[in-house]
């Protein structure tokens, strides 16, 4: 709890603690990092302490990168729940069925979660603002090119628009190297994820070779929340680890970014 209280009142947070005020304007997506809380929290902090102001949201669909490479290509889980220290969260059983039965490419495998933490730390920040009371869907992508990422967003549209739901991308950007190459690079991809451009999205990625690591993820969200009315995505901080721990010299990148 105290880590997450930092992250919102550090230098590089929004200064503040949630919640704003409630507000009815439509909140389709969310990209957040997911490094150690002492680096990336501040950034993340900034997308947790925007979507506060929801009150009407009952579940969050969270597509984090396979770092492991482990299980399955795309997995979600059955049912069950995710426990963290702040409690445990339920997984929306019915919505994860109806995925895997609306895209092939998904599977049910819990062993492609076991070791990887871009989904689950996105959780306590969830925790944090809305307590306890949501469920999740977690999606885990070994596999991101663009064929996949595009199915899965359009398959998430059918998922989301029967429910009160929001999508989070959890992804870093650049990573290891020099923090003002690797601001560059993540500016001219951050372009593309602005517009909610997925064309330019992979384009940026190949031509610039950019490290960020769930790229897929970032490319679902953009495509689902382009489908069920999204406009455009604000970035609402960027950051690298050189800024919060003083080595300049081999960075990560670190975005967060509200897509209304």
């Amino acid at each position: 709890m105290s880590s997450l209280r930092v992250s919102f009142l550090h230098k590089h947070g929004p200064g503040e603690l949630p919640p704003l005020p409630p507000s009815t304007k439509p909140i389709y997506g969310l990209i957040s990092p997911h490094a150690g809380y002492v680096y990336s929290g501040p950034v993340a902090a900034h997308g947790y302490r925007a979507i506060s102001a929801l009150n009407d949201i009952d579940l969050f669909v969270i597509l984090g990168p396979n770092h492991w490479g482990i299980g399955s290509a795309v997995a979600t889980v059955r049912g069950g729940v995710w426990e963290t220290p702040l409690g445990e969260v339920k997984v929306d059983s019915d919505a994860a069925n109806e995925l895997v039965e609306e895209c092939d490419i998904v599977e049910f495998d819990e062993e492609a979660h076991a070791r990887e933490h871009s989904i689950e730390v996105q959780i306590p920040f969830l925790q944090f603002v809305f307590r306890n009371e949501f469920r999740i869907l977690p999606i885990s992508m070994a596999l991101q090119d663009r064929i996949t990422s595009e199915e899965i967003g359009m398959a998430l549209c059918g998922v989301v628009k029967k429910r009160k739901a929001m999508l989070i991308a959890s992804s870093d950007l650049t990573h290891y190297e020099p923090h003002d190459l690797a601001s560059d690079r993540d500016k001219e991809l951050l372009k593309a994820s602005q517009s909610l451009d997925v064309d330019m999205h992979y384009e940026i990625l190949r031509k610039m070779e950019i490290t960020a690591c769930g790229y897929g993820p970032m490319a679902v969200v953009m495509t689902a929340s382009r489908s069920l009315g999204g406009t455009q995505a604000n970035l609402l901080k960027y950051s690298t680890s050189g800024e919060i721990g003083g080595d300049y010299s081999s960075v990560v990148g670190y975005a967060s970014l509200l897509i209304t």
